[in-house]
């Protein structure tokens, strides 16, 4: 049984379609990263699946239970961080997350116990005793994750997590979530920090304008936006002449940096499945005369990829 399910899940508001058929698929233990522009659809999936939201038509199901039926039996099972903090903040750390911890029917030994747990686990132990709304930006998003941590859930909906974080604490937030996916938390994140992502998840999906573009692991999607080869390529000298002999290579399409390069690399962009081999590129320079001093292929990383797989466009 997966554990989030969703069937042609559409919200509209008024003519606006703010999720369009969203068919996804999150399999326990799942770390599926998020990706699309503003306005393209990812909070609204998650406030539908935190049970905030009513979808205007289609499903979604957490855990075999349907969203808007079964909420009741729903909401134990999820822990949502959305992109900013709350209210309470005129509470200590530890009064905030006893508050929580009552909520959810939590009291006595047990309460204190899993309120020191999710403090040593959040690093925020040294914080017990600070007020809420003195903590920095990155501890106020710790505390949140520690906040749903409480009741134990088994699905963790983060919207924008590192979302405003400097550096120092965007990195404590993604070792904090390595570590929930370490213990089998089944996690889906929205981030614009697409290296994380990539570094992070197992499964992400593109979302554009409600409709997901893409669904799949990080290796799946480099793959399909890999559009032909850019290869670099360092020449000793005579670099206009080498980038005049590439340009006669079936298959080039475009050859930069003879002139305006000050590392005199040339940048050779290849046609996808056509002409000469790429790699047959050294050999062909090497033949005429032309000392190499660099070679290497352009690498697609998740940023490139979502890039070339979306075109920029919101509601």
């Amino acid at each position: 049984m997966a554990m989030v399910e969703t069937t042609n899940l559409t919200k509209r508001y008024g003519d606006l379609v703010a999720l369009d058929s969203l068919n996804l698929t999150l399999e326990e233990g799942d770390c599926f990263g998020f990706i699309g522009p503003n306005g393209a659809g990812k909070t609204t999936t998650m406030k539908i699946l935190a049970t905030l939201l009513k979808p205007s038509s289609g499903q979604a199901q957490i855990n075999g239970l349907t969203v808007g039926y079964q909420n009741r039996q729903i909401r134990p099972l999820i822990g949502y961080v959305p992109d900013f903090m709350g209210a309470y903040e005129d509470m200590v750390v530890t009064e905030y997350l006893e508050f929580f911890a009552a909520a959810y029917n939590i009291h006595g030994d047990a309460r204190r116990k899993v309120v020191r747990d999710v403090l040593e686990l959040t690093d925020l132990t040294y914080k017990a005793t600070a007020e809420v709304n003195s903590l920095s930006r990155g501890m106020q998003q710790r505390l949140s994750i520690a906040r749903v941590l409480l009741h134990d859930p088994k699905l963790l909906l983060l919207d924008e997590p590192a979302s405003g974080l400097d550096p120092r604490a965007r990195i404590e937030i993604r070792e904090l979530l390595k570590e929930l996916k370490r213990m089998g938390k089944t996690i889906l994140i929205s981030s614009h920090i697409l290296h994380e992502l990539a570094e992070l998840c197992n499964v992400v999906g593109i979302i554009e304008r409600g409709q997901l573009l893409f669904n799949g692991s990080v290796s799946e999607i480099l793959r399909r936006a890999r559009v032909g080869h850019v290869l670099h390529v360092g020449v000793l000298d005579r670099r206009a002449e080498a980038a005049e002999v590439i340009k006669k290579m079936p298959g080039v399409k475009k050859v930069s940096g003879a002139s305006d390069d000050p590392n005199g690399v040339l940048h050779v962009s290849f046609e996808e499945n056509g002409g000469v081999k790429p790699s047959d590129l050294p050999n062909l320079l090497i033949n005429h005369g032309y000392r190499i001093t660099h070679f290497a292929e352009e690498p697609v990383n998740l940023e490139t990829a979502f890039m070339r797989l979306t075109k920029g466009l919101v509601q």
